[in-house]
C-alpha cells in the first residue's frame, strides 16, 4: 500500500509531453506578444548587471517554454539553479541551507560569498523548472513548487530569509542578473492556486506591488494566439474541440494540449 508521500509524488511526476524542462525540449514554438516582451527584457541584460526579472503566468501558459526560448534567441550565458529538497516537510531555513550547499558544490566554492562572486560571470542566474519542478526530472527529489504547494505559509518565511540574504550580500548580488519563473502555489480545499494569477483582485494587487519593485513580464495569450499554438502541435484538430477546450481551460495552451491528446 502506497504511503501519502508516494501518492503525492505519483501525481506530481506526470507532466505530459508539453511541459518544458530545458531548452532542448523546446522544439515546437510559436512566438507571441508575451514572448517578444520577454525577449526584449532579456536583451537588456547583455549590457547590465543587478537586474531582477520576474516571469509570471497562470499554470499552463508555458512560462518555462518562453523563458528557455528567449534565452536561446538572445544567447545569454545562463546558470540555472536546481533544488534537491529531500522532503515536503523541510523547514524554510533548511530549504535555504540546501540551496546554498548545492550552489557551493556546483560552483566549486568554499563559501557562499565565493559562490555569489562566481555567478557574476554569467549573464543570467535562472530560477526556473530545475528549481521549481525538479520532481518532474528526478523522482526522489522534491521541487520548490511541490514544497510551496504543501506548505501554505512557510514560503513566506523562506522569502524573508532570501530578502535578508540579498540585503546582507547586496554588493555581490548587484553584480549578477536574476530571472525568476515566479509562482507561489497553494493547495486549498483540494484545489491548486497560484497567488499571482488565480486569486482575482488580490492577485492583481500583488502583481502591481511586484512590478513596482522589479521588472515583471507576464505570459498570457489572446484567443487567436492560443489557437495558433494548439494548431502548431495538432495539425488536423477539429475547431469545435478547440473551442470546447478554450471554454474549459481558458487561454492556457499546455493544459489544452494535454486535454485534447487524452485517449
Amino acid at each position: 500500500m502506497s504511503t501519502p508521500r508516494e501518492e503525492l509524488l505519483k501525481t506530481a511526476i506526470y507532466t505530459g509531453p508539453h511541459k518544458v524542462n530545458s531548452g532542448s525540449d523546446n522544439s515546437n514554438f510559436v512566438p507571441t506578444r508575451s514572448f517578444l516582451n520577454l525577449k526584449k527584457a532579456f536583451l537588456k541584460l547583455k549590457e547590465s548587471k543587478g537586474k531582477i526579472i520576474h516571469v509570471l503566468g497562470a499554470p499552463g501558459t508555458g512560462k518555462s517554454t518562453n523563458i528557455y526560448q528567449a534565452l536561446k534567441k538572445t544567447g545569454l550565458k545562463t546558470y540555472e539553479v536546481s533544488s534537491t529538497l529531500p522532503s515536503i516537510d523541510t523547514s524554510p531555513s533548511q530549504v535555504f541551507k540546501i540551496l546554498i550547499a548545492d550552489l557551493k558544490m556546483n560552483t566549486g566554492s568554499e563559501t557562499k560569498k565565493e559562490a555569489y562572486l562566481k555567478l557574476k560571470e554569467y549573464d543570467v542566474v535562472l530560477f526556473a523548472d530545475k528549481f521549481h519542478d525538479q520532481h518532474f526530472i528526478q523522482e526522489d527529489i522534491i521541487g520548490f513548487s511541490l514544497w510551496t504547494r504543501n506548505n501554505t505559509f512557510w514560503p513566506l518565511i523562506f522569502y524573508l530569509i532570501c530578502i535578508k540574504e540579498y540585503i546582507q550580500f547586496h554588493n555581490e548580488f548587484k553584480k549578477m542578473n536574476l530571472v525568476f519563473q515566479t509562482a507561489w502555489r497553494l493547495q486549498l480545499r483540494g484545489k491548486k492556486y497560484d497567488i499571482f494569477t488565480d486569486l482575482g483582485w488580490l492577485s492583481r494587487i500583488l502583481v502591481k506591488v511586484l512590478a513596482y519593485l522589479f521588472c515583471v513580464v507576464e505570459i498570457s495569450y489572446s484567443r487567436a494566439e492560443t489557437i495558433n499554438i494548439i494548431k502548431s502541435h495538432l495539425k488536423d484538430i477539429n475547431q469545435k474541440k478547440i473551442d470546447d477546450a478554450l471554454h474549459k481551460f481558458g487561454c492556457r495552451p499546455r493544459l489544452i494540449l494535454e486535454y485534447l491528446e487524452l485517449p
